[in-house]
């Protein structure tokens, strides 16, 4: 898809915050949900998406959407941080198909690194273990402040 077009409203994250889908929910308020990646580059690989836009990308949000949706972010890697302990940090973002997008709904992704640990690739490989994602959710959630 390119970086133009309509939202549409039964994309899988969409479906997610419906409570269509299952997830590993980690953290929400009013305008932020996030949960674990399902298809994780790095073990805690985070999703966090905007409930209150319907933007498909960075270039199409409203600025108070986006000024909470990143202060969510900064709240989740913060948490991340503690929970995991990794030694550095990834937050991306991917705007149309042509630069990773693969759920036109706009969200972040927050991914730990660790040291000697190789990313996977974006969207690729074969889902992580619920139970894992789970167990990370948790440890995770338990450090937002």
């Amino acid at each position: 898809m390119s970086l133009d077009g309509a939202y549409d409203p039964d994309n899988v994250f969409a479906r997610v915050l419906r409570g269509e889908l299952p997830c590993a929910k980690v953290y929400e308020d009013a305008d932020v949900f996030a949960f674990m990646d399902l298809f994780p580059q790095a073990r805690g690989h985070m999703l966090v998406v905007s409930k209150a836009s319907h933007a498909r990308n960075l270039l199409d949000v409203e600025p108070h959407h986006l000024e909470r949706l990143i202060f969510g972010v900064q709240r989740l890697a913060r948490a991340a941080r503690v929970a995991l302990k990794p030694d550095g940090i990834t937050v991306t973002q991917f705007n149309g198909s042509a630069a990773g997008q693969t759920v036109f709904h706009l969200h972040f992704h927050i991914i730990p690194r660790f040291q000697g640990e190789p990313l996977r690739s974006h969207a690729g490989g074969g889902p992580a273990d619920a139970a894992e994602l789970g167990t990370l959710a948790h440890r995770i959630a338990a450090e937002v402040s």
